[in-house]
C-alpha cells in the first residue's frame, strides 16, 4: 500500500477532528475507499483506530484550556457504551430505511441550529436530574447510531451539546473528543483480533492525523464562534447529501 494517500487521509481526519470535535471517521472513510481502495468494512475499523491518537491529542489540549466537561463526557461514554450493542441489535431487525431519513431529519435541524444561532462561548452545563437523563439519551443515540449506521461520535454529540444544552461550542468539542475515546478503543480491540485493522495502514494514519488535530484545535480556539457554527452546519451539509445517497443498509 502507497503511503502517501494514508498520510494525506490521517491529516485531514486529524485536521476536522481537532477543528470540529469529531471522530473524523465520517471523512476518512469514504476517503480510504476512494483514494486507498479499501472496502467499506476495513475502512471502518482502520478509521476507528487511527482516530484514537488525534482523538486522545486533542482532548488533552482542549482540557489543557478547561474546554472540557470531564462529567459530561463520562455520562455520554456509558451511555454509548450500552447504546453501540443495542444498535447492532436494532440492525438485524428494524428497516434502516426511516431511521435514515429520521437520522438525516436531526442532522438538517442541528445544522439550521449551528448557522442561524451564534453559539455562546461561554456556555457550560447546568447539573440536574433532566440534564443527567438527556447526557444518557444522547450518548444512547451515539451508539445506537454507530450501530445502525456506522457514524456518531463528534458528528452527533457538538451540535447536540450546542443546541439543546446550551454548551460552549469549545467545551461541546472537548467533552465530544474524550467521550469517543473509551467506545473507539473498545470497538477497536474486537477489529484487531478479527484480523480487520493492518497495523502499516493505521499506524501512518494515525500519527498524520494526531499532528494535524494540533493545527485543527489552534484553529478551533482562533476562530469565532459565528464562523465555527456555519462551518460546522457546512459539515453537517456534506454528510447529509453523503447518508442522503448512500443505502440505507450496509454493504459487505
Amino acid at each position: 500500500m502507497v503511503i502517501l494517500p494514508l498520510l494525506a487521509i490521517g491529516a485531514i481526519g486529524g485536521l476536522f477532528s481537532g477543528l470540529f470535535g469529531i471522530g473524523g471517521g465520517i471523512i476518512m472513510v469514504p476517503l480510504m475507499m476512494a483514494w486507498a481502495r479499501f472496502d467499506q468494512r476495513r475502512a471502518s475499523a482502520t478509521s476507528l483506530f487511527a482516530i484514537i491518537p488525534p482523538a486522545i491529542v486533542s482532548a488533552s489540549l482542549y482540557g489543557s484550556r478547561g474546554q472540557i466537561d470531564i462529567l459530561a463526557a463520562a455520562i455520554i461514554a456509558a451511555g454509548a457504551i450500552v447504546g453501540t450493542p443495542l444498535g447492532a441489535l436494532l440492525l438485524r431487525r428494524i428497516s434502516l430505511v426511516w431511521l435514515k431519513w429520521l437520522f438525516i431529519a436531526g442532522l438538517v435541524a442541528a445544522a439550521l441550529r449551528l448557522a442561524l444561532v451564534v453559539p455562546d462561548r461561554d456556555g457550560t452545563l447546568e447539573y440536574g436530574v433532566a440534564t443527567v437523563l438527556g447526557l444518557i439519551a444522547l450518548g444512547l443515540i451515539m451508539g445506537i447510531m454507530a450501530g445502525l449506521l456506522g457514524i456518531g461520535g463528534g458528528i452527533v454529540a457538538v451540535p447536540v451539546l450546542v443546541a439543546l444544552f446550551g454548551v460552549g461550542d469549545l467545551i461541546a468539542k472537548g467533552t465530544s473528543l474524550l467521550a469517543m475515546i473509551p467506545g473507539a478503543l473498545a470497538g477497536t480491540i474486537p477489529n484487531l483480533r478479527a484480523g480487520l485493522v493492518r497495523w502499516q495502514d493505521a499506524l501512518p494514519m494515525g500519527i498524520a492525523a494526531a499532528l494535524l488535530s494540533l493545527v485543527g484545535v489552534w484553529l478551533a480556539f482562533v476562530i469565532p464562534p459565528a464562523v465555527s457554527g456555519w462551518l460546522f452546519a457546512g459539515l453537517l451539509v456534506v454528510v447529509i447529501v453523503q447518508m442522503a445517497l448512500r443505502p440505507a443498509k450496509p454493504r459487505d
